[in-house]
């Protein structure tokens, strides 16, 4: 299905401009079309994230769904509650959604998401990962790649980032997948899977941030293609404990088609001062994912 396709599809635009994101925002892009497969009977739950700035001031906001801001840690279980009220008041056609960043899925709300998912509550958690808590100015977050700047990692994270995605597979929850606002047809389709789904369902979404990450403003579609295209970011779904990849990066498993993560990393401004050996060990660390990967692709269950 083409891009034109897919708006004669979904021709109504719940994402509306005028917004207060930043130029070139991966995230909103990303929201605009997560809007487009989910529908008017929506309900977002946004924990303390750029979200909570870009979506607007009542009654202008640049969401046309029901939107609740909420604490950093909460998001989970704010879901939880209105998941728990619309279903006394048998309400079954409404999506309720939270619209996290990394720094309130990957640390501070971990554990309320977790708390989510071993009840089986019957949401999509949406983390957009731009890789950094970006709202508060750029500090590390679990899900920031190892050598990458940011104030509070001045001459580069020294970890490789958190694989929540596969940490919400182990819950035993019926759909996980991975997404990229690059991919917009690959990431529709997901989300409107997911609404079908009955339980928890976790999407993962990289969020190219060129404020955060130091990249020219027009590149963010083309940054999040090179982050898949050099196996940086691997897009797949989880069903029933099983693995399979999305078609931009099943080709991948490939090695000699996945083009050499320097290319991806030069191209950013967080990673200037990151050396050659350094290119060389995060190159090393994504061939060892994939293998992971290949593993999974030949049936072997996640967890």
């Amino acid at each position: 299905m083409s891009i034109k396709a897919l708006h004669s599809e979904a021709p109504e635009e719940l994402w509306l401009p005028g917004n207060s994101s930043c130029q070139g925002c991966g995230s909103t892009l990303a929201l605009r079309w997560v809007l487009k497969a989910l529908g008017k009977k929506t309900v977002i739950v946004s924990p303390a994230s750029c979200a909570n700035v870009y979506i607007g001031w009542w009654p202008r906001s640049s969401a046309s769904v029901s939107y609740f801001n909420m604490a950093f840690a909460a998001a989970g279980a704010t879901a939880s509650g209105i998941v728990a009220a619309l279903e006394y008041l048998n309400k079954k056609d409404v999506n309720v959604v939270t619209w996290a960043g990394d720094g309130g899925s990957v640390d501070i709300g971990i554990q309320a998401l977790s708390g989510a998912a071993e009840r089986g509550t019957n949401f999509i958690y949406i983390c957009y990962d731009n890789e950094a808590y970006m709202n508060t100015g750029t500090q590390r977050s679990g899900s920031t790649p190892m050598g990458a700047w940011t104030t509070t990692t001045p001459f580069g994270k020294r970890q490789n980032k958190k694989n929540l995605a596969m940490i919400m597979a182990a819950h035993n929850i019926p759909y996980v997948a991975t997404a990229c606002p690059s991919y917009s047809k690959d990431l529709y389709e997901k989300i409107k899977k997911a609404k079908d789904i009955e339980g928890t369902k976790y999407v993962h979404i990289l969020a190219p941030c060129p404020p955060g990450w130091r990249f020219d403003t027009e590149l963010t579609v083309d940054m999040g293609k090179l982050a898949v295209e050099t196996g940086m970011w691997v897009l797949y779904e989880v069903e029933n404990n099983i693995l399979s990849l999305s078609p931009p990066s099943k080709r991948l498993l490939d090695a000699s088609k996945r083009k050499p993560v320097g290319e991806y990393i030069k191209l950013q401004g967080r990673f200037k001062d990151v050396k050659d050996e350094e290119i060389r060990e995060i190159q090393r660390w994504v061939d060892v994912q994939w293998e992971k990967y290949k593993k999974f692709e030949e049936g072997c269950p996640v967890y």
